[in-house]
């Protein structure tokens, strides 16, 4: 009895889990229905819409002819002065080749190595998607690797590079109108055609007369293969660049496409490397030219597309002359820069590295180094306008200025010497002086006056160059005082043509302006022209007048030589990227030689030219006495407190005039005398800016009309011919 009792329990207490477990049961079987249900639903409405999206999008899509007509960016050839074309940049097409013109190991390598399924899917690969998701799920990487050929071409012709969602879907449903509307050949024919291969090449045979120089029909299994890996990178896989990278690069396209059987083992075993590359003649120092003067196409032209010639102030031959005395006279390690201009600005020749290929960074336009002494051309630009000459004595001894204690390359101090010999070897201690005379922010103004663009300090040791700078703006200083003073504007661009002739721009002489005085930049310029005859740029002698200014930083980081001749004015500039020691660069030894060696080859065909170092100094600044200005010394004349001239024999201006009531002009207010002071027409300090100087003095006067008594007292004809003034 008491085991029947035990099962009828257990049975009921089965019972009733049995009903709690089956409503359980029940919401999950409903829930599952349900959501597949509606997961039904939403696939079956989303592929509804993006079929309606893709049948849209095919029939918005240009028909192939007009596809194969359509070219995306702008072809500029880059002309030099002489009319010669130095480099053709953007892009280039080559020949349209149809499909049956390609060769098929172009097609395989390609098709190898971007889309193995491409002719198997339907513009969008769903197994390579997966694979590249679950790579990401599994290894932490972002998604990549995933766009097949179609999804290429659709991106090319279509959008952009930007990798937000939007765009990637955009670009299926572009692919995918795309194989709806066009056959696979048609497909392939456009991609090769059109793919950018690197160097503005687009399409293969654009890429084989670039690498190979020859049709894309004549392609070999292995030159197919490096054009198939460019397109993954193609400046870091460009055989012109980078022929290892290339051809390991080649390697894994024919790894892969044995791989897949597109070739036989035989055709596997070819070796890149005896592939013969075109040398690419764009890839030089011309380039560092038109990396700075293309740019200014944005602001020179109109907004245009289609192919332009621009004509360029470039100089091949000069262009050759100073990439080859960089090279040579650069020390080993270092790197060397050189810009030369022509009397109106003209950019004849632009150096920026010894080597554009293993780096195009422009250190002659964007590098801002420390100019050294040839900053002290500003230094006594200032002290010349402030009224020194070229032969006024100055003392090379030591000096403290603000707790700061110049020291002069040699060590020593050579005492008293004339302004020219201190600046012709480059004397610190006479540099610093000057500078605290006329005032740091003075020499900071010349500076910006002469076009330098950096920031400028005006702490003391500026006077040495310790600003920073760039190499063209220091020529363009140079170039504006071998102009006798007036403002120079560097440019780089003579006139731009469309292809059909028409002239879209062309240069206009920029307005000038006088900088300094000419007797300034005539003084100046006599200072350069001892620095390099006697002083310390002798190495940058070339057998005609030449006049220029060396340049050192402290531990010789930095070397500079600026000078001009004949027209044509070169700054040279050599150092580390790293700002790190040079052993003996100096500016008097490699820069100097680099500047010599071009300016030899630049100034051959052109007259010699002799600097005008006569100094016609305004009045302001001749000697009281001097009889140019005075003319005969017994002649001498004053001028009252009004300004107004007296003549010699004129009333004694000594005497005191009695008052006369009955006479015209004269009231109760009046004074009961006049005295009149007599003067000697100096321009009293102060009175009259630099350069200017007292107004022009009236060549005659009418005589007397009766005979006067002395003009002046004796004491007075003794202070105003040079005898010794009263005491305070």
């Amino acid at each position: 009895m008491a085991k029947r009792g035990e099962r009828r329990r257990a049975s009921k207490r089965a019972a009733v889990k049995a009903k709690q477990e089956k409503p359980e049961r029940g919401f999950v079987a409903r829930w599952f229905r349900r959501t597949l249900i509606w997961g039904t639903g939403f696939a079956l409405l989303g592929a509804l819409m993006l079929a309606f999206s893709v049948m849209f999008a095919a029939r918005s899509l240009p028909s192939y002819s007009s596809l194969k007509a359509t070219n995306n960016a702008q072809t500029i050839v880059v002309r030099a002065r002489d009319g010669s074309e130095i480099v053709s940049l953007g892009p280039s097409y080559g020949k349209w080749l149809d499909s049956d013109e390609i060769p098929d190991v172009m097609k395989e390598a390609m098709v190898a190595v971007e889309d193995r399924r491409y002719r198997s899917h339907f513009g969008v690969d769903p197994i390579g998607l997966v694979r590249a998701l679950y790579n990401s799920a599994t290894g932490g990487g972002r998604i990549k690797a995933t766009s097949t050929i179609t999804q290429q071409l659709a991106r090319n012709l279509f959008l952009n590079s930007n990798r937000s969602i939007d765009r990637k879907a955009r670009e299926a449903v572009l692919a995918m109108a795309l194989e709806s509307k066009f056959t696979k050949e048609q497909i392939l024919e456009l991609y090769l055609n059109k793919v950018y291969f690197g160097g503005g090449a687009y399409g293969i045979d654009s890429a084989s007369r670039k690498f190979f120089s020859h049709p894309a029909t004549d392609l070999s299994v292995a030159e197919a293969a490096i054009i198939a890996g460019l397109v993954k990178a193609p400046s870091r896989y460009s055989p012109t660049a980078d022929v290892d990278a290339a051809v390991s690069r080649a390697n894994i396209v024919l790894r892969l496409m044995r791989e897949q059987g597109r070739i036989s083992q035989n055709e596997a075993n070819v070796d890149p490397e005896t592939v013969k590359v075109k040398k690419d003649t764009g890839q030089n120092s011309v380039r560092y030219f038109t990396d700075w003067a293309l740019p200014q196409l944005d602001i020179l032209l109109p907004e245009t597309f289609e192919p332009i010639e621009v004509w360029t102030t470039l100089d091949v031959g000069m262009q050759r002359a100073a990439t080859a005395s960089i090279k040579a006279n650069t020390p080993n390690g270092a790197q060397g820069a050189l810009v030369s201009m022509d009397r109106d600005g003209a950019i004849l020749a632009l150096v920026g590295g010894t080597d554009y290929v293993t780096s195009n960074y422009n250190r002659a336009t964007n590098a801002m180094r420390q100019p050294g002494s040839a900053w002290k051309l500003f230094v006594y630009l200032a002290a010349l306008e402030a009224g020194y000459t070229p032969s006024d004595r100055v003392v090379d001894t030591p000096v403290t200025i603000d707790g700061w204690s110049p020291r002069n390359s040699g060590g020593g101090f050579s005492g008293e010497m004339d302004v020219r010999t201190a600046f012709a070897y480059s004397k610190n201690t006479v540099a610093a002086q000057l500078g605290n005379e006329v005032g740091f922010g003075t020499v900071a103004s010349m500076a910006r006056r002469f076009g330098v663009s950096t920031p400028i300090s005006t702490y003391p040791s500026m006077v040495l160059g310790s600003n920073e700078v760039r190499v063209l703006d220091m020529t363009r200083a140079f170039a504006s005082v071998s102009a006798r003073g007036r403002s120079i504007e560097p440019y780089g661009i003579l006139k731009v043509e469309t292809a059909s002739g028409e002239v879209i721009y062309e240069h206009e002489r920029a307005r000038t302006t006088q900088l300094v005085p000419e007797y300034v930049a005539a003084g100046i310029t006599d200072l350069l022209q001892t620095t390099v005859s006697t002083g310390t740029g002798k190495a940058a002698q070339i057998g005609r007048p030449v006049a220029g200014k060396t340049g050192t930083t402290s531990s010789n980081k930095d070397g500079w030589f600026l000078g001009f001749s004949s027209g044509i004015t070169t700054g040279v500039w050599m150092g580390r990227d790293d700002a790190k020691t040079v052993r003996g660069l100096q500016g008097g030894r490699a820069p100097a030689s680099a500047f010599a060696a071009f300016m030899r080859y630049a100034v051959k065909d052109r007259p010699i030219e002799k600097f005008d170092t006569d100094l016609k100094l305004p009045e302001w600044q001749l000697e009281p006495d001097d009889e140019f200005l005075y003319g005969n010394p017994d002649d001498y004349y004053f001028i009252d407190e009004q300004g107004n001239l007296i003549e010699p024999g004129a009333p004694d201006p000594a005497r005191e005039v009695p008052f006369d009531p009955n006479e015209e002009g004269f009231g109760p207010d009046s004074r009961e005398g006049v005295t009149v002071r007599p003067g000697n027409g100096q321009q009293s300090p102060g009175q009259q800016p630099p350069g200017q100087g007292p107004p022009p003095r009236p060549q005659s006067l009418p005589p007397a009309k009766q005979e006067p008594p002395q003009a002046a007292s004796d004491d007075f004809l003794e202070q105003a011919t040079g005898g010794a003034l009263p005491p305070d």
